[in-house]
């Protein structure tokens, strides 16, 4: 009897073992290590959303290689530590064969040791900082993977339309100076603008979480100048755009994709968010078949227009569930080979390639705001 026992056990084992490991084949898992709660919640879970809806919509159609892809999500609180931890759960103890997110540049960077480690791709859609795929040395970060531009490009795309488009010989920049992504921007915009004959005739600085900019603000009110660059995030910027025009400064506002969010709105109120520009990797006025299926199917599920970071989550879901459909095999090593070898990708934000760099070439759209809402874009070369 004893016998008959530890047989039934060694058969239910057995059995387990196969139906688990069956059950594991059935699927791909894709981790989603993004910021849903915290400082810059909203760019986190505007990238969810649009990467959800992608891959709902693959796993409708059959999915990738004859199986459903699962996503495994994940909150890094806003918290670059928080990422760290989160990757390292995501590869180590969850064994997915890709890594989505996060949104912003530290919190992304703090991510890249654990996927060098592991062998496994990160990838996001909106870390734009120019070290994020090569570092300082000039190294490109093997594992490391975005599908927006950087801040080099976006900030020469925005320049570029200040100079030709606006007119621009003089500008001040109002920046966050604890800010890795403020200070790239700044930089370049400086360099750019120098370059094509204008001249810098003040540059502020603020510390992110600040709310009074009053002060700043009066103190460049009597300078002579055209534009104001603000490369920040939206909490500040809309604070700053809310009380320049109440301070009467009537002047073009710049800023880059950080502005993309409806809590600029909220901030600044519509009667403000005008003469507004920002440069940006996706607008919903940008005819296209692509871009309106898109945006149908997002209305469809979210009850509401879609944004840049919903854009670029879709765009990211796609790109990665391609890049292992295209793999030899499914695991980190052969979706990264898949991804290096992307050409001619076409998403809602254009048209891409990845380069030896790990990033995108495809053009920049400047958004012009009236009264809130975007009333007309630009494209600009980079």
């Amino acid at each position: 009897m004893k016998k008959v026992c530890i047989i039934m056990l060694l058969i239910l084992s057995m059995v387990f073992a196969v139906s688990c490991s069956k059950s594991d084949s059935d699927t791909i898992k894709i981790g989603v290590n993004y910021e849903l709660s915290g400082g810059v919640a909203t760019y986190g879970q505007s990238s969810v959303e649009g990467i959800e809806l992608a891959i709902e919509q693959i796993n409708e159609a059959g999915g990738v290689k004859g199986k459903k892809i699962e996503l495994v999500k994940y909150d890094t609180k806003s918290e670059p530590s928080e990422a760290t931890t989160l990757a390292t759960r995501l590869m180590t103890q969850d064994k997915v064969v890709a890594v989505l997110g996060p949104a912003t540049s530290g919190s992304f960077m703090a991510t890249i040791p654990v996927a060098n480690q592991n062998k496994v791709p990160v990838v996001s859609g909106s870390a734009t900082a120019d070290v994020v795929t090569v570092d300082d040395s000039g190294k490109v970060q093997e594992y490391a993977f975005r599908i927006c531009f950087t801040d080099t490009q976006q900030g020469t795309g925005i320049t570029k339309f200040a100079l030709e488009n606006l007119n621009a010989k003089q500008a001040v920049i109002i920046m966050d100076s604890s800010s890795d992504y403020a200070t790239g921007l700044a930089d370049n915009f400086t360099k750019v603008f120098e370059e094509g004959g204008g001249t810098i005739v003040a540059k502020e600085a603020y510390v992110g979480g600040d709310t009074d900019f009053n002060a700043i603000l009066t103190s460049i009110k009597n300078k002579e100048f055209d534009v104001i660059f603000i490369p920040g995030y939206y909490n500040e910027a809309g604070l700053i755009i809310k009380q320049a025009r109440t301070q009467g400064i009537d002047v073009p506002i710049l800023g880059a994709d950080g502005f993309d969010s409806p809590v600029l709105l909220d901030l600044a109120g519509a009667e403000a968010l005008n003469k507004v520009y920002f440069s940006n990797h996706y607008s919903s006025a940008e005819p296209s078949d692509v871009v309106s299926d898109f945006i149908e199917s997002f209305n469809k599920k979210y009850n509401k227009e879609p944004d840049a970071f919903n854009a670029l989550g879709y765009d990211l879901g796609k790109f990665v569930a391609d890049a292992i459909e295209r793999a030899e095999k499914i695991d980190g090593e052969s979706v990264k080979k898949a991804l290096e070898s992307t050409k001619n990708f076409e998403g809602v934000t254009g048209t891409f390639s990845i380069d030896e760099n790990h990033n995108v070439v495809k053009d920049i759209i400047v958004i012009e705001l009236k009264d809130g809402k975007q009333h007309s874009t630009y494209k600009v070369s980079n």
